[in-house]
């Protein structure tokens, strides 16, 4: 199993060590490094992130501040050089917490715990499906609340500010203004997957995945590179 993770720290040195601990790690996919939280905060808002190796003391925002805007999917370990933070650290539920100078031991050490974690979240979202049992939504639309069950959507495509929901059996899609990451957030995980940062799509609608592209009702949908580890998942533990 590997998971999705990235570094934030405005030390040069501490934020190329950090990175350097990551490449070595084979269960770690480092996806981006940034020296602010501000660029970090902008990134995670726009892609899925398990976990941030993320310094406390930075300028603008601090890590504690950052990490309590994190979605709940997004684990933090925090690196820092101030053993005072430890307590704050732990209350908003970070994974562990290294204290500068550490060397690879220490950091492998928090890097497994991120791993037994998500390997047990995992394991209890495939053991119990059905996480939210949500079958409907509604959604504002020319003035009306619509109801949508979601056993009917095929996939959400999102157009700036707005969202497009294609249905079974319809040919034109409902329209409603909504972002694409608030819905996600409303969606159950184990029905819906994000696969681009503009498209939804229903997993058991899908027809056909050929190569990196999925075929829902004749729409070609690609699975961008940031979403593709996921939706590989999805894929090796429902095949035969």
């Amino acid at each position: 199993m590997q998971i999705t993770c990235i570094v934030v720290d405005d030390e040069p040195m501490a934020l190329n060590l950090v990175e350097s601990y990551v490449e070595k790690t084979p269960f770690l996919i480092l996806k981006q490094k940034f020296s602010n939280a501000i660029d970090a905060m902008e990134y995670v808002n726009n892609t899925p992130i398990d976990v941030l190796f993320l310094d406390i003391q930075m300028p603008d925002l601090t890590g504690i501040a950052f990490s309590k805007m994190l979605p709940k999917s997004t684990r933090v370990i925090f690196t820092t050089a101030f053993d005072q933070y430890a307590l704050e650290g732990f209350k908003v539920d970070a994974l562990d917490y290294l204290l500068k100078p550490f060397d690879y031991a220490e950091f492998l050490n928090a890097a497994s715990k991120a791993k037994e974690w998500f390997a047990l979240l995992r394991k209890t979202e495939n053991t119990n499906p059905v996480s939210s049992g949500k079958e409907f939504l509604f959604v504002k639309s020319e003035y009306k609340q619509l109801k949508i069950k979601l056993n009917e959507v095929l996939y959400f495509e999102g157009l700036k500010d707005y969202i497009k929901i294609w249905l079974k059996n319809e040919s034109k899609p409902i329209l409603t203004l909504m972002s694409l990451k608030s819905l996600e957030e409303e969606l159950p995980e184990s029905d819906f997957m994000r696969v681009h940062r503009s498209f939804i799509v229903s997993l058991k609608n899908i027809d056909v995945i050929e190569r990196s592209q999925i075929i829902i009702n004749d729409q070609r949908i690609t699975v961008s590179e940031q979403y593709k580890p996921k939706f590989m998942e999805f894929i090796n533990s429902n095949s035969l």
